[in-house]
């Protein structure tokens, strides 16, 4: 009789990486993100843009943000959608 063998593996989830301002500076090179507290109010992204915005880091950052979380208050600087991101599990940079 042959004894049974048990394995047993421990993954460690690697959470995704997202650096923000290479991101928006694709939708906007010209801004200023770094220097802004409310991207919306001071000009620096539009409805299309954050819409545009929502599609580059769903395909950077391997997720899917849910219509739900797409208000302007996740999408105001860089802090707000850190936290965003961080709901979804990507860590940014």
């Amino acid at each position: 009789m042959m004894a049974g063998i048990a394995l047993r593996f421990n993954f460690v989830k690697i959470k995704p990486m997202c650096e923000l301002l290479p991101v928006l500076k694709t939708i906007r090179p010209e801004s200023d993100f770094a220097a802004s507290q409310d991207f919306i109010a001071d000009g620096l992204l539009d409805s299309f843009d954050v819409v545009t915005l929502v599609a580059t880091l769903d395909k950077t950052c391997g997720i899917s943000i849910e219509g739900v979380d797409i208000i302007p208050e996740h999408f105001q600087n860089l802090q707000t959608i850190a936290l965003l991101l961080k709901k979804y599990g990507v860590e940014t940079a």
